[in-house]
């Protein structure tokens, strides 16, 4: 589940943003000023930062800079001002978007979750999966940097969304992913696909593996609430 620190001194922006994450499945943790966000963006895991530009104790603006200075976070901003210089400087300060007040939740959503998946792949092209495992399943090797998969010193072919897809299960191993997530996360473009896409793409991917060891389950299914890659198949991802 990602997590969004979100810093608004209105307390009514700040509940219905909050709620409009949570209710994507976004774990949200929330800062009324400056001092608060920066206790938290310390002592938490942040994907994401909201952030307000004006607020009690300082400048949301400045407040970016120290960000940038220690993480890797993207920041929309919120913010009252509409003119195109304040906007600029929010781009040019590390901003990843920039929303005006009054703004729409909806939207608000839709372009954290933007950026969620930007991160994502983000981190996969600077971290190429390449799992190690356990005697028993020694041989699978996913490289999304290569476009690679290797099972017992087989190549496998596989079409681009299958190497996402298998990608996102390995990082994941031993977590179960519901389809929305697996479309959330593996596709670029998730609203242009049903859920069953993902439910044929496993299928493909069960039956390359099965030619190559029928006897190993790599992608476990989980009847009403979707597919994993266990733990002890994965003894070590770098």
């Amino acid at each position: 589940m990602s997590r969004v620190l979100v810093v608004e001194d209105e307390p009514s922006i700040l509940e219905s943003v909050v709620y409009a994450l949570g209710s994507e499945g976004i774990e949200t943790l929330s800062a009324h000023t400056l001092g608060e966000a920066r206790g938290l963006i310390s002592a938490e895991n942040c994907d994401l930062v909201v952030l307000d530009i004006g607020l009690p104790d300082g400048n949301g603006f400045d407040f970016c800079r120290e960000i940038r200075a220690a993480f890797e976070v993207p920041i929309i901003f919120l913010t009252a001002r509409s003119s195109e210089v304040d906007r600029v400087v929010g781009l040019e300060v590390g901003g990843g978007d920039y929303l005006t007040k009054p703004f729409s939740t909806r939207e608000l959503v839709v372009r954290v979750r933007n950026l969620l998946r930007m991160r994502i792949e983000h981190q996969r092209i600077q971290r190429p999966v390449t799992p190690r495992t356990q005697s028993g399943f020694s041989g699978l090797s996913v490289d999304v940097e290569s476009a690679t998969v290797v099972l017992h010193g087989a190549d496998v072919e596989v079409s681009a969304s299958e190497l996402r897809l298998l990608a996102v299960l390995v990082e994941g191993s031993g977590r179960v992913f519901s389809r929305d997530q697996l479309m959330e996360l593996a596709w670029d473009d998730p609203g242009a696909s049903l859920d069953r896409t993902v439910d044929s793409h496993v299928k493909n991917l069960r039956a390359k593996f099965r030619a190559v060891d029928p006897s190993t389950e790599v992608i476990r299914t989980h009847r009403g609430l979707g597919y994993s890659i266990g733990k002890d198949l994965v003894s070590n991802l770098r």
